[in-house]
Formats: structure tokens, sequence, C-alpha cells
């Protein structure tokens, strides 16, 4: 008994829950936003939630061999607190239930979350140590949405300008997701895009995506900007600027941190905007 609650326990840290609950909670956001019928939705939440285990698992899998190199604590896999064969199991059957459960959407919209899934998984085989490290990130983001709004009756697609905005939100994640990490990284011979700028450059572009995305979601939608528009992207200007100025100390986080935060007011907006059509 206990063995299976070490596994379970294991399991659960081993697919990156953060991310994991994140992405699934937007998800819920955009389908309460839809109004589709509770049951679409929640197969809906539960296909992304599916998918994003198996992406989790599957980067653990993969990455064990370099975070056993790195030492980094926390790491299931590499720490031999769950066996490889059973996050491989894990990644299959979640992977199958994740397209599984996407099909009462309909085709079209079953298509766009599996393509979702091969950009994420991707992302996990091997991009990851590219140049192109960002693209998996910014096509699967982007198809989040599309995921959604391509499930609604006549299967519509999202407009140009939300596609764009979930595009850059994601680009953002992974320069955020990765700038902990760079110097670890380097050292186990992954040399994804942030690598290769190095992290001022990093978070520069981190911070031009995250006020893309502001400017896409406030100002993107047809009519006039919601009032919560029209004050987030001045704020997270400010907020840039702030964590840029602060983060000259030595050690700061806070350039970081400003990137983070006007990342969470860009989630906001977004789930606020909904998976409106063209």
């Amino acid at each position: 008994m206990k063995r299976a609650s070490a596994v379970t326990w294991a399991l659960a840290r081993a697919c990156h829950p953060l991310p994991v609950l994140a992405v699934t909670a937007i998800t819920a956001g955009l389908v309460i936003g839809a109004e589709r019928p509770f049951g679409a939705s929640l197969t809906v939440v539960a296909a992304v939630f599916a998918g994003q285990l198996s992406v989790g698992w599957l980067n653990d899998l993969v990455d064990a061999p370099r975070d056993a190199m790195a030492g980094r604590s926390g790491k299931p896999v590499a720490a031999g607190e769950v066996a490889p064969a059973v996050v491989r199991v894990g990644v299959i059957a979640a992977a199958a239930l994740a397209l599984l459960l996407s099909l009462p959407s309909g085709l079209a919209a079953a298509g766009a979350h599996t393509a979702a899934l091969v950009s994420a998984w991707a992302y996990d085989l091997g991009v990851k140590a590219t140049a192109f490290s960002v693209l998996p990130y910014a096509v699967s983001f982007a198809l989040l949405p599309a995921f959604v709004s391509m499930g609604l009756p006549g299967s519509p697609l999202p407009p140009p300008w939300l596609l764009a905005g979930a595009a850059c939100l994601g680009s953002a994640a992974h320069f955020v997701n990765v700038l902990p990490d760079l110097d670890d990284d380097a050292a186990t011979g992954v040399r994804g895009l942030p690598h290769r700028l190095g992290p001022r450059v990093s978070w520069a572009v981190a911070a031009a995506l995250v006020l893309g995305a502001s400017a896409l979601l406030a100002f993107g939608p047809p009519g006039p900007p919601a009032p919560a528009g029209l004050a987030a992207v001045p704020l997270a200007a400010a907020v840039l600027a702030v964590g840029a100025l602060l983060g000259r100390r030595p050690r700061s986080r806070a350039a970081f941190r400003a990137v983070i935060a006007v990342a969470l007011v860009d989630v906001a907006l977004l789930l606020q905007t909904g998976v409106s059509t063209p």
C-alpha cells in the first residue's frame, strides 16, 4: 500500500503539476466563457488535462538523464522514485485518453487539440534543444482557444488577434520557464533559443511578448476597448519598467517576477475575452 502511494505521489510530481493545472484552469475559463453545455465543457477540460499530463510525464521521462546529471532535486524519475516504464505507460494512456476525449467536440476541434499535443510532444522529444524551441509553445498555446472555439456549432475559428495573443503568451511562457535553468540546461547540452540569446536578451523578448499579448487582447476585440483592457497595457508597461530597474541589483529576481505578473494579467484578459469568433 505504501509503495502504491509513493508511486502515485511521484507520478503527481513528475507531471509538472503547476503547468498542468494552469493550462487546465485556463481551458476551464475559456469553455465557461463560451457557454458550452456542462457535459461538453467537462469533456474539453478533461481532454486538456489528460493531454497536459502526457506532456509533463514525457518531459520528465526524456529529461531524466540530464536532471540526474545536473543534480536537480524534486525530479522523481531522475531520483528513481518511479520507474521509467511506469511513466511511459502513463504518457501513452494519458495521450490516448486526451485524443479520445477530444472527439466529442468534433473532428475539426479534435484535430486542433491533436496538433497542439503533437507540437508539445515534439518540444519534449528534442525541439527544446534547438533554435526553434519557442515554436511548440507558440503553436500549442494558439491552438488552445482554437480547440475550444472549433467545438462550437459550425466549428468557427477564433479571430486572428486571439490566436496571436495566445501565441505571444505561450512564447513568453517558454522564456519564463527556461530562464531560471539556463546554466543547468547549457551544462547538460540543451541549447534552445533562450540559451542562445542569453539571459538579458531572453528577458527582453519575454517582456515584449507579454506586453504584445496585453495589447492584442485589449485592443483586438471589435468595438471600444473594455476599461480593463485600457488599464492593462499601461499597467503592464509600468510593471515591466519597474522590474527592469529593480532587476539591475545583484541576484534580484524582480525582472523575472515582473514578466510573470504581466503574464497573469494577460491570462485574465484572455479569460475575459473568451473565444469570440470573427
